[in-house]
């Protein structure tokens, strides 16, 4: 019988709470109390900055406002000490959330910018609390509040109030791993504007994180205010803090919700080691080139070295079982009917004064291939961008099944029933090929949970030819694996509509011949499609009418075979013949 991981901590809790009951010296209690401190702390840290990529280095500030939380009700205004944790908790989650509303908007914070912002609002936030009443230069001094009596003794006291902490964080860190949350963080980690367009709520997502992440730091200031006794800026807002969080979860590995609590147990014990041979100055040194080793060697961390299943992967539950899939029922299949499904009107789009489209206007007719055809720079790409929601139109209309989308997020329109490829492919990295197929299916218009979603996966990758491959990372695919990947992506979403941007460039013509059957069979299954290709042969075969487009307006639109053969076309491809040329 297997022990779940929940289990697992449940255990290992009723292990560690009996420890006080064996009397040790207080200063082992105090230990083990620091140990549980970095897990919360070092795990908190990394429910945003690990499974999303939004590295922070602000995670003291928000430590920081719990410590002074719990500093000013208990030591100013005489709340009870326990009382005053959830406030911690709330105040460090709430200020979180307020920053996050605002920078998660700006698109182009991200990287390195999100951590340098997180960093200059500890500086600036210590700056506040040092030059008000709130610290005023002195402190806070929590020496006279009365700590309550869990345990026998202080130090007991402290040792459980941190273990039920750390057994909360892990247990939290483990749920949102093993959640919806948690698959969409994991897809933002990798690739945010995707997950976006394949129906991820990125914004509210790492909102949700990022409060989440605040508030188990801020409750962890709150109880480490009362264990210090004494409360200042210079020690609370140190950099040390966020650095060594973002050593602890680098070390045991980002991308697994026990990794941070495998580092900071590392670096803790290494810390004391030293500190109690006397030699705590070569203790920092270590730990400096501990970081840079594991930053070169170990980049999946300790857990992701040594555990090869967790080497860059995700576990997403258990798998269904090899013929476990949805019934056929269930497949994707256009609404009967010839009527539009897309129309777009007067749609235009710009980028710094390079007019992209101009005006654009078309139908999709549903159940039909539609072919988007121009020349390299027409705008095709550009119009499966706006339809998608990738970039938003300059003016115009996009009506979907009746509904207006333009201007709608990238998610909402996947939910409505778009999904769409990428001309170049774009997979999550670090997800599996079943991960990968699974997530539209999740979060796009089907909306499956994670049994059917992964069911879902498996009967598309094994439609495109790709089941072999169910559990391998993108990296291992073929550039022909990789664009039939896109596709299985798009049809695990049950879109009404789906947008092939150039499914087939660079492929072999072998390897063409089998594209253009499976999308032949995807049509028949009642699959609307716009189809933007080069290949002209994939195009006559497969469309049942195209659009051509020229300097981002439309110049042509009907049958295949009668649209290629007009002479704006032909002169659209091949230029205008030079006038007087002499022919041999």
């Amino acid at each position: 019988m297997r022990i779940s991981a929940p289990a697992w901590i449940g255990i290992a809790g009723l292990a560690l709470a009996s420890v006080p009951f064996f009397k040790p010296p207080a200063f082992y209690e105090s230990f083990l109390y620091l140990v549980f401190y970095w897990i919360v702390l070092a795990t908190s840290w990394n429910i945003l900055s690990g499974y999303s990529g939004y590295f922070s280095f602000g995670h003291g500030a928000f430590f920081g406002v719990g410590m002074y939380t719990t500093a000013m009700l208990a030591g100013t205004f005489e709340v009870p000490f326990l009382w005053t944790l959830p406030a911690a908790a709330l105040a460090a989650s709430l200020f979180g959330v307020a920053i996050g509303a605002v920078v998660f908007r700006v698109g182009s914070v991200r990287g390195e910018l999100f951590a340098l912002l997180t960093l200059a609002v500890t500086f600036v936030l210590a700056t506040v609390v040092l030059n008000t009443r709130i610290d005023g230069g002195q402190g806070v001094n929590l020496g006279g509040v009365a700590l309550p009596a869990i345990m026998p003794s202080p130090s007991s006291t402290f040792y459980v109030l941190a273990l039920a902490m750390a057994l909360a964080t892990l247990w939290i860190a483990y749920a949102v791993y093993r959640s919806r949350l948690g698959t969409g963080l994991f897809a933002i980690h990798d690739d945010e504007d995707v997950a976006e367009v394949m129906g991820v709520p990125t914004f509210r997502y790492k909102l949700q994180a990022f409060g989440l992440s605040c508030g188990l730091a801020g409750m962890a200031g709150g109880i480490h205010a009362m264990f210090i006794s004494y409360v200042t800026v210079g020690e609370t807002f140190s950099i040390i803090v966020p650095l060594t969080v973002v050593l602890m979860s680098v070390l045991g590995g980002t991308r697994h919700w026990l990794g941070p609590a495998v580092g900071a147990t590392v670096i803790t014990g290494l810390l004391y080691a030293f500190t109690a041979s006397n030699y705590a100055v070569a203790g920092r040194a270590a730990v400096g080139l501990i970081l840079i080793l594991v930053i070169l060697f170990l980049p999946q961390g300790l857990l992701g070295r040594f555990i090869p299943r967790l080497q860059g992967r995700r576990h997403a539950g258990a798998a269904p079982l090899p013929g476990a899939a949805v019934a056929p029922a269930a497949r994707p299949s256009g609404k009967t009917g010839s009527g539009a499904l897309l129309v777009i009107r007067g749609l235009s789009k710009a980028f710094k004064g390079l007019q992209a489209l101009d005006a654009v206007d078309l139908e999709v007719r549903r159940g039909e291939i539609l072919g988007l055809v121009g020349p390299n720079g027409s705008g095709k790409s550009t119009t499966i961008n706006l339809v998608s929601g990738h970039y938003r139109s300059d003016s115009g209309g996009i009506v979907f099944e009746g509904r207006d989308i333009a201007g709608l997020d990238p998610h909402r329109i996947a939910h409505a029933g778009i999904a769409r490829t990428y001309q170049i492919p774009r997979p999550f990295a670090h997800m599996s090929v079943l991960q990968n197929v699974a997530l539209p299916a999740m979060f796009g218009h089907a909306a499956l949970d994670r049994a059917a979603a992964e069911g879902e996966a498996r009967y598309w990758l094994e439609f495109t030819g790709l089941a072999a491959k169910a559990d391998a990372l993108p990296e291992d695919l073929n550039l022909h694996q990789r664009k039939f990947l896109e596709l299985a992506r798009a049809l695990a979403s049950r879109s009404s509509l789906l947008l092939l941007d150039e499914v087939l460039s660079g492929l072999t013509p072998s390897e063409i011949d089998d594209a253009i059957r499976t999308i032949r069979a995807i049509r028949d299954r009642g699959a609307t499609i716009v189809f933007v290709e080069h290949v002209m042969r994939a195009v006559m075969e497969l469309t049942d009418r195209i659009v051509v487009l020229n300097h981002g307006r439309v110049i042509a639109e009907g049958s295949p075979r009668d649209v290629m053969g007009r002479p704006e076309v032909v002169t659209a491809y091949l230029g205008k013949p030079r006038a007087g040329k002499s022919h041999a």
